[in-house]
C-alpha cells in the first residue's frame, strides 16, 4: 500500500491511500497478474482494514484480486484479549473472528466500521527498525 509512512506528518485518508496505491499498481503491474496481497506494514488493525476496503472501492480499474496477508494486523487484538490465560480463550477467538471478518469484507469493498473494533484494534503496530 502507498501510505505516508510512520514519520510523515500528513495523515492521508483511506481514499487518498487507495487512489495512490491503485495508480502505482496500474503503472507497474501487468493486468495478467492474478492478484496482489498486501501486508499491514505496521498499520493498526483498523487502519489496515479501512485502507484495504478503500483500495477495493477505488473507482479506477483494478484487473487483479486485491487481498491481505496480515500478521500483526489480524492477530494483535486476539493476542491482547488472550493474554496467555486459558480463561480468555473465547474472548480471543471472538476478537480474531471480528478482524478476519472485517478483512474479508474489506477484500470485497464492503467493510463498514461498526465502532466496536475495540481499543486494541486502533493501536499502532509500528515497530521501529522492525526486521522481517
Amino acid at each position: 500500500m502507498v501510505t505516508g509512512g510512520h514519520a510523515c506528518a500528513t495523515k492521508y485518508s483511506p481514499e487518498e491511500i487507495a487512489m495512490a496505491t491503485v495508480t502505482a499498481l496500474r503503472r507497474t503491474v501487468p493486468p495478467a497478474v492474478p492478484g496482489i496481497t498486501f501486508l499491514s506494514g505496521g498499520q493498526s488493525e483498523e487502519e489496515a482494514s479501512l485502507n484495504l476496503n478503500a483500495i477495493n472501492r477505488c473507482p479506477l480499474p483494478r484487473p487483479w484480486a486485491l487481498t491481505f496477508s496480515y500478521g500483526r494486523a489480524l492477530q494483535a487484538s486476539a493476542l491482547k484479549a488472550w493474554a496467555g490465560k486459558k480463561d480468555n480463550t473465547k474472548a480471543a477467538q471472538e476478537e480474531y473472528v471480528k478482524r478476519a471478518l472485517a478483512n474479508s469484507l474489506a477484500c470485497q469493498g464492503k467493510y463498514t466500521p461498526s465502532g466496536t473494533a475495540g481499543a486494541a484494534a486502533s493501536e499502532s503496530l509500528f515497530v521501529s527498525n522492525h526486521a522481517y
